[in-house]
């Protein structure tokens, strides 16, 4: 298929399930299973892989195997493999771990940041500055998560500006690459395409993604609005991994899968093998004990069967 010269023609993609996507879900998974989702979603090809969170085990119990998934994982080399890190304790986890990225995160919501960890958007990123400082002297790449930068379950509207401001605080810290996300999969399309134009004011496009979640039905949507205004970076969930917390029984996380079969659709390039992520797709679901949420991943699995 011809490429449409206003897309980008070659798009990596974040692989959240292993982390973002596992955190949400209640059936507690052994290390062996982490592991070897993760090493599945590498062998097909992803890029970057967030496969841990050192946070504390009282809040995110899922999460309380992150040392012997990163201990235990194979290790491809060109693959990143992140890790969340809360705070300095977290920091100092994610480097024992061999974490080649740590990712620090922010709000762009005033309402949102003082219901979730009780206090103001400024002091929230302030908070991180120590832990950039370390990541920078120790080499490790720093990447900043931005939620809640399309719409607030507590406020309602975010302004353009909330998130230009909360962009160039995470630029001053020295972030890599910045995730816009919509925590609560409010976006719709011109919205996406407005917010990720505002950001780009801030910081590179080329080093903005997008992170979508599939609450309304319109991550996909809003991934193809933000590949026309020439994003290139978007963060996905295997087999649609993760809910939503603030919509109750909704969808979370895009599903990989989905994205993937748009994105081979358009011609455009990833270097991930999409029958290997439905694969890996049907693994986590199967250990989860129920189908996988990705449409597409289903589809081709009927197809296979059929």
């Amino acid at each position: 298929m011809t490429q449409q010269a206003s897309l980008p023609q070659r798009v990596k993609i974040v692989e959240v399930g292993p982390r973002d996507g596992l955190q949400n879900e209640k059936e507690a998974l052994s290390a062996d299973v982490k592991i070897e989702l993760v090493n599945r979603l590498a062998r097909a090809g992803m890029p970057n892989v967030e496969a841990a969170s050192f946070v504390s085990p009282k809040w995110v119990p899922q999460m309380a195997t992150s040392r012997e998934v990163m201990a235990g994982i194979e290790r491809l080399p060109g693959t990143i493999y992140s890790a969340l890190t809360p705070n300095m304790q977290g920091f100092e986890a994610a480097l024992a771990a061999k974490a080649d990225e740590v990712v620090i995160f922010g709000s762009a919501s005033e309402a949102f940041s003082q219901k979730n960890i009780n206090c103001s958007i400024a002091e929230s990123i302030a908070r991180f500055a120590p832990v950039a400082q370390a990541a920078k002297a120790s080499g490790l790449r720093l990447r900043g998560s931005i939620s809640t930068a399309f719409g607030c379950p507590y406020q309602g509207e975010v302004p353009l500006d909330a998130v230009a401001d909360v962009v160039s605080r995470m630029r001053e810290l020295g972030c890599d690459e910045i995730d816009i996300a919509d925590t609560i999969g409010v976006a719709t399309a011109r919205q996406t395409q407005a917010v990720m134009l505002r950001a780009a004011q801030e910081f590179p496009l080329a080093q903005l993604s997008g992170h979508f979640h599939d609450t309304y039905g319109q991550a996909l949507a809003n991934i193809y609005a933000a590949l026309e205004v020439g994003v290139a970076i978007f963060h996905s969930s295997v087999s649609g991994l993760g809910g939503c917390p603030y919509a109750k029984g909704a969808t979370g996380n895009v599903a990989t899968e989905d994205v993937l079969y748009m994105l081979n659709g358009l011609g455009i390039e990833t270097g991930i093998d999409l029958d290997q992520v439905v694969d890996a797709g049907q693994f986590i679901a199967q250990a989860l004990g129920r189908k996988g949420a990705s449409r597409a991943g289903n589809a081709l699995l009927a197809k296979r069967a059929g």
